[in-house]
């Protein structure tokens, strides 16, 4: 790492003073980045996506701040596995239900992620989540799944989510509700393959993941968004967060071979062991993408406990 790289500046961050990469684009822009000088990035392979969204200025936890937060250039890695409802009901929210796939069956995934550009500089983020039903659906499980897969747009609940930055920290679990903590995360995904580790408190391994990438197919800017509806609670309330993945390049393996996923001491192999995975699904990675993402908003919970009475 060279010198200029390991120069930080101090900023303040909802009463939170934290380090940030100088003459990097949070220390310059606050949020509000220049789109003409990122497309002058070779990382950047185009910035249409972002000029058909307006940021916004909101009062948040973290204070005054502007929305979505864009990430110009990421790359990420999804194993999907199926598990028993019953595991993924048990560390639920009781607001919360698990999304089925067959009666008794759910959705969990290990997901790790590069963010090479963003309106907050480079980070790296590791999660372990389930796919849940979307809050106030009262119809069958299935129909929620169908019309989630048929749109793109799932929704979820992360139980841990580590990233290796303080900013990316104190956002995340301040801003909107995130189990976030800071540890060094290394993630390198390209066409050949995928590597990733977690580390833990004692530098030894939390979770890792080895794994060939999927073939590849290239999109062109907006013809590929998918969306993600993620559940937090902040201060007691709850607060759904949406996001939007512009889709460059990105391939799919069902039933993957050669999949390394490593178990080993800390936060996100106890929760993903927690959830009793039964079998690897599918592999998703994405080796060039884009994201926005938004601030969370409040969002209203049906009681699932009479819910669940009122179907009987």
């Amino acid at each position: 790492m060279s010198s200029s790289q390991q120069d930080t500046v101090t900023v303040e961050l909802g009463g939170y003073v934290v380090a940030v990469p100088k003459g990097g684009l949070y220390d310059r822009y606050r949020m509000q980045t220049d789109l003409d000088e990122v497309a002058r990035d070779p990382r950047v392979s185009s910035v249409d996506f972002f000029r058909k969204l307006s940021k916004t200025r909101v009062d948040s936890p973290i204070g005054p701040t502007f929305t979505p937060n864009f990430y110009y250039r990421m790359s990420s890695a999804r194993l999907t596995m199926l598990a028993r409802s019953g595991a993924i009901r048990a560390r639920l929210p009781k607001e919360l239900a698990p999304l089925e796939v067959a009666p008794g069956l759910g959705l969990i995934s290990a997901m790790f992620f590069r963010y090479d550009m963003c309106d907050i500089d480079f980070y790296t983020e590791a999660a372990v989540g389930a796919a849940v039903r979307p809050a106030r659906h009262g119809g069958p499980g299935f129909f929620d799944l169908v019309a989630g897969l048929g749109n793109d747009h799932l929704h979820s609940y992360v139980f841990s989510l580590p990233v290796n930055t303080e900013i990316a920290q104190v956002r995340g679990h301040d801003g909107y509700g995130f189990p976030k903590w800071v540890t060094e995360i290394d993630v390198d995904i390209d066409g050949d393959g995928i590597t990733a580790r977690v580390v833990n408190d004692t530098v030894g391994t939390d979770l890792a993941l080895s794994a060939p990438t999927p073939a590849q197919t290239r999109y062109p800017t907006g013809e590929r968004v998918s969306s993600l509806t993620s559940y937090t609670a902040i201060n007691g309330a709850w607060h759904s967060t949406f996001s939007q993945t512009n889709v460059l390049a990105a391939g799919t393996v069902r039933f993957p071979r050669n999949i390394d996923l490593q178990t080993g001491t800390g936060q996100m192999s106890d929760d993903l062991r927690s959830l009793k995975p039964l079998r690897v699904m599918q592999l998703d990675v994405i080796t060039e993408g884009q994201l926005a993402l938004h601030m969370p908003v409040p969002t209203s919970m049906p009681n699932m406990q009479s819910h669940s009475r009122a179907l009987k």
